[in-house]
């Protein structure tokens, strides 16, 4: 048992560094800018880890949990994207993670519940969780880190496309058999018309055998392009998939479309040394596949605000403490998050609005009059190329640019 000096010790350093609740507007929230940027701490076991990344609490390596919703929410991310008053008919968006969330429909619930959004329930029919078999059990083993990507993907959907149904198909393990698993499984499920994995690991001799389960022709694949910057991982390099970079969304009164957007600096882009360019890639700087095809806000600190409360520590008051620290694992509240990991569930999401049956990422390329061209910013150095340098038309860290709508989808 601590002695009572320590005890006292331990209480003031918790008054003192315990995060402070922001109050914010569920309808409008401001982004939280301070305290740097931290990983989810998904399980690294695997070949793949997650690429979700929240703001940092000022106090200690571990993420900012406030009480209240933070963020951006709903009505910034459709107003940003002009999605607005789009449905998606009961159109499916699949979301493939690995390990178990058990905490997932219940934080969605207060997710939705909070956002004003109606309520997307197993009971209703418009949220359903399997194991990569398609099973409702056994599920796989639980983990905090990927548990936070999961609410991270499901919040994002929600935010996208408030009508949209979601099937979570969680793999057994971040490693390339599972996850692959889960993403047929999710292709051949009744009413899915897009799959977002918000998951990358290094290119190697293994991924041309693998890209196989990518290829589903009439549904949308997408695939977060990393968050370490310039640089390639996979799925995102599979010619199969849309690969989403990510960018930095500000509001902007004096702009026409009332916000601006750069690229951000974790965004990964660049060229392949292994995949095949497609057909319906033409930019001539890179002989093979070239990554991203489009993007979407992935900067944490103009993030989304998502609800995640699996977590190492339980609800005791110093949870919220030890979390801030990093001497505890996951979430238990409100945190605002970022990444590639964000941008991918969007995307899949604009192409759930979208309805039309697209073939691997070729869809934006014919229709680039339906996206906001992001034309600054950089993500690493690659001696000022459009590799890793945003500018006019086609880019590595943006793509083609961000959602107008759905008509470039």
């Amino acid at each position: 048992m601590a002695s009572p000096r320590l005890f006292r010790s331990l209480v003031v350093l918790a008054l003192l560094a315990a995060p402070v609740a922001v109050a914010t507007s569920t309808a409008e929230a401001s982004p939280l800018q301070s305290g740097g940027i931290v990983n989810f701490g998904c399980a690294t076991s695997g070949k793949f880890h997650c690429l979700g990344k929240a703001v940092r609490s000022p106090n200690g390596n571990g993420p900012l949990v406030v009480s209240t919703p933070v963020g951006y929410g709903p009505a910034e991310i459709q107003a940003a994207y002009n999605l607005g008053g789009l449905h998606a008919n009961g159109r499916t968006v699949a979301i493939v993670d690995a390990q178990d969330a058990p905490t997932a429909e219940a934080d969605l619930a207060k997710f939705r519940s909070a956002r004003g959004l109606s309520p997307c329930t197993t009971a209703n029919g418009c949220f359903k969780k399997v194991n990569q078999n398609g099973a409702a059990s056994p599920l796989p083993a639980p983990d905090y880190g990927w548990a936070e990507e999961i609410s991270l993907d499901l919040d994002a959907v929600s935010a996208t496309c408030p009508d949209c149904h979601i099937l979570l198909v969680e793999a057994d393990s971040p490693d390339t058999d599972p996850l692959m698993t889960a993403v047929d499984t999710a292709a051949v499920t009744p009413g899915v018309v897009a799959i977002s994995n918000s998951y990358g690991g290094a290119e190697d001799s293994t991924i041309l055998a693998a890209d196989a389960h990518l290829n589903h022709p009439g549904i949308a694949v997408t695939a977060s392009s990393g968050d370490s910057g310039y640089g390639v991982s996979w799925p995102a390099s599979s010619p199969y998939v849309t690969a989403v970079g990510g960018t930095t969304l500000k509001k902007a009164a004096t702009t026409t479309r009332g916000w601006t957007e750069t690229a951000w600096s974790g965004s990964g882009s660049g060229c392949s040394t292994v995949e095949a360019k497609p057909a319906w890639q033409h930019d001539s700087g890179c002989a093979k596949r070239t990554v991203a095809d489009v993007s979407a806000v992935a900067d944490p600190a103009t993030g989304l605000g998502v609800y995640d409360t699996y977590n190492s520590c339980g609800t005791s008051s110093w949870c919220d403490f030890l979390l801030s620290l990093g001497l505890a694992q996951g979430a238990d509240g409100w945190v605002q998050v970022g990444g590639t990991s964000l941008s991918s569930p969007v995307i899949a999401s604009v192409y759930a609005l979208a309805g039309n049956s697209v073939t691997s990422g070729s869809y934006p390329y014919a229709h680039t009059g339906g996206l906001y061209d992001v034309t600054s910013g950089s993500n690493g150095s690659c001696g000022g190329t459009y590799l890793c340098t945003a500018g006019p038309g086609y880019d590595g860290p943006t793509g083609l640019g961000t959602p107008n709508g759905t008509s470039g989808f």
